[in-house]
């Protein structure tokens, strides 16, 4: 009887370590990968005293993701477009969620951060518009654009609403400047860095 209790706990705990791998490894697969460059990062952690520079450099990159996807779609040879299309547009939703990361962290430093900004603001109606139009795209089969579709609306809904806040972070900020609440000289502060 013990034998068999034996033999029973031992293929309990093997199914368990199996479990374990395979969900170690889906969970792997899961994994964003990485959307920029080392130079890229490297320029990133570069500017990381100065808000003006590292936050143009996060819009400076997700346009080039843009023109990057532009060019593929427009590309008769390019093979598997639509994984490609959802690739980029996931690589673009990170590199915006750290755009906002980014800029929360300067808010809580009370950095200025106005005129970046105001160039954010920019960009970030360009950026609807290019989404727009690639959602609207009339040559898309409905086949093509199901498997990017997700992460299309995602992106959309996330610069929809980052612009909003975008706008309103501007007009606190203005309210701030009024009423000298704002380091305008980041690189000589020593708060915490934004990595």
């Amino acid at each position: 009887m013990t034998a068999k209790l034996l033999r029973t706990s031992l293929l309990k705990f093997g199914m368990c370590v199996t479990l374990v791998l395979v969900a170690g490894s889906i969970a792997q697969a899961q994994r964003h990968r990485e959307p920029l460059t080392q130079p890229e990062i490297d320029q990133i952690r570069d500017a990381s005293w100065e808000p003006k520079q590292r936050l143009s450099l996060y819009v400076q990159f997700t346009r080039a993701r843009l023109v990057k996807l532009e060019q593929m779609r427009s590309d008769p040879k390019t093979k598997d477009r639509a994984r490609q299309t959802h690739d980029m547009l996931d690589d673009i939703q990170l590199l915006y969620d750290e755009l906002n990361d980014n800029i929360d962290t300067y808010v809580e430093r009370k950095d200025d951060i106005r005129k970046p900004l105001k160039f954010i603001i920019e960009a970030d109606t360009e950026f609807q518009a290019k989404l727009r139009a690639l959602k609207d795209a009339p040559d898309v089969s409905a086949e093509e654009s199901q498997q990017y579709q997700f992460v299309l609306n995602d992106i959309l809904e996330t610069v929809d609403s980052s612009a909003e806040d975008h706008r309103k972070t501007l007009a606190d900020q203005e309210d701030a400047a009024r009423h000298k609440k704002l380091n305008s000289n980041s690189s000589a502060k020593s708060a915490g860095r934004p990595e």
